[in-house]
């Protein structure tokens, strides 16, 4: 194991957003395995169901998806489990209450796993809700739709029409659930450190950049968030840029155009 590698740990997590049919998860249980770190993907949904005493056929109905829970399961689960919701309202719940008890206890689901360290956490807006940790790396791996479409047609065995609808369907519950709870758009560049292309790139390579940024952003724990940046280290230009001019006074801007 290279010095690099040995430094790697220091970094606690790394999520996955992933487009669907991009490779996202195979490439997330690749990387578990390299780096031997815990795999977290359908975990999540397990372990939220434990924690709200529920199925988690019942849970899955809502995992990464915008639709509220129903009055039924938390009335069953307040049955079963009456010490989980004591502090809860009587059911039935509002619906808005009834998303804020589900995505609250996916919330510490998540921060839990980053916090025990060497996890690779898939969707579950990771992303977001780990977004303020410097020692998580965050990660998105997109593709072209004809590329997913194809991916889907041979790992799921579905015909072009079939894949394409599922595809799209959940690229619409992924993007509805993070602007529903988080009001964050998942395609905005700036909630990851490194966004990769399975439509070129192949699924290994992809690993070994992500091996990489994981390594790169651990030597930069040590630095003070000030210190970060695109600036880091650089020096002034050796010359004025040739489209950058000198800001003018108002007064004599303001001369010049009244001549």
């Amino acid at each position: 194991m290279s010095e690099n590698q040995q430094n790697a740990p220091r970094m606690s997590a790394i999520t996955i957003s992933r487009q669907y049919g991009s490779g996202g998860g195979e490439v997330a249980a690749r990387l578990a395995r390299r780096l031997q770190w815990q795999l977290i993907d359908h975990e999540i949904v397990a372990q939220v169901a434990r924690e709200l005493g529920m199925s988690e056929e019942e849970a899955e109905v809502h995992d990464e998806r915008t639709e509220s829970f129903i009055s039924r399961v938390l009335g069953s689960m307040q049955l079963a489990s009456p010490e989980l919701l004591a502090n809860a309202p009587i059911v039935p719940l509002s619906p808005g209450t009834q998303e804020q008890i589900y995505h609250e206890a996916l919330q510490r689901v998540v921060e839990t796993a980053a916090n025990a360290g060497n996890a690779v956490i898939v969707g579950r807006a990771g992303q977001v809700i780990l977004a303020k940790r410097r020692d998580v790396l965050h990660v998105r791996i997109v593709a072209p739709l004809e590329q997913r479409v194809r991916y889907v047609m041979q790992r799921e065995g579905l015909d072009e029409a079939a894949a394409r609808a599922r595809i799209q369907q959940k690229d619409r519950d992924r993007t509805r659930y993070l602007q529903a709870q988080y009001h964050r758009d998942v395609n905005d560049p700036l909630l990851y450190d490194l966004i990769l292309n399975s439509g070129v790139l192949d699924l290994a390579s992809l690993v070994d950049l992500i091996v990489l940024a994981l390594e790169r952003k651990a030597r930069r724990l040590v630095v003070r968030t000030s210190e970060l940046g695109p600036a880091a280290g650089l020096t002034p230009y050796p010359g004025r840029p040739a489209d950058l001019h000198r800001p003018q006074p108002a007064q004599e801007a303001e001369s010049e155009q009244s001549s």
